[in-house]
């Protein structure tokens, strides 16, 4: 069965987070939706507009194996003060799905209440901000279903870490025959969530 992954997109989104991750995900073969938290389109913190697929009212997160928080200011900000944003995050993480946060954005799933004792990485700007949490400053940190990652620069690997995650490190690296992200610097932590 087709992985399924929701992106959300709020106000003042950090672009190279949110199109590196979605260009990456649907070169996987990974069905990406882009569900806005207004109508389209969507101003992002550089003023690209970006056109959402649905807007978070559409969305079940039923429907979806991940769900991923691009970062940026004032996006970060917009996604964490939205209570659909921590209802959904709340419930992905009940269903034992995939929680995925690049940059500013883990401080959503701070307020979500889901990074305690986790293991964790943020821009490093943030870094006291998770005191509850193992803080790491590797570029991408995986633990469990828990994925986060540091800036807009860790965006390629954050988004071919999530593709291993889904659909395996064989179209991981068949994606990436055509991309040539440099990729040797991932460094993920597994542990139990």
């Amino acid at each position: 069965m087709r992985k399924k992954v929701l992106v959300f997109l709020a106000e003042g989104f950090e672009e190279i987070e949110c199109i590196t991750v979605v260009d990456i995900l649907r070169r996987a073969g990974i069905e990406v939706v882009i569900a806005g938290l207004t109508a389209s389109p969507i101003i992002g913190s550089r003023k690209i507009s970006v056109m959402a697929d649905q807007i978070i009212d559409e969305v079940s997160p039923k429907d979806f194996d991940m769900v991923v928080l691009p970062g940026g200011m004032p996006g970060t900000n917009n996604l964490e003060k939205d209570p659909r944003v921590i209802s959904c995050l709340k419930e992905m993480d009940q269903q034992e799905k995939y929680i995925a946060a690049i940059c500013a954005a883990p401080r959503v799933l701070k307020k979500a209440g889901l990074i305690n004792q986790k293991s964790i990485t943020s821009h490093p700007s943030l870094s006291d901000d998770f005191q509850e949490s193992n803080y790491q400053e590797e570029r991408v940190v995986v633990d469990g279903r828990l994925i986060t990652s540091r800036s807009p620069g860790t965006s390629m690997e954050f988004a071919f870490q999530l593709v291993e995650i889904l659909v395996g490190e064989k179209i991981a690296g068949e994606v990436n025959q055509g991309v040539l992200a440099r990729l040797d610097c991932i460094q993920a932590k597994d542990s139990k969530m």
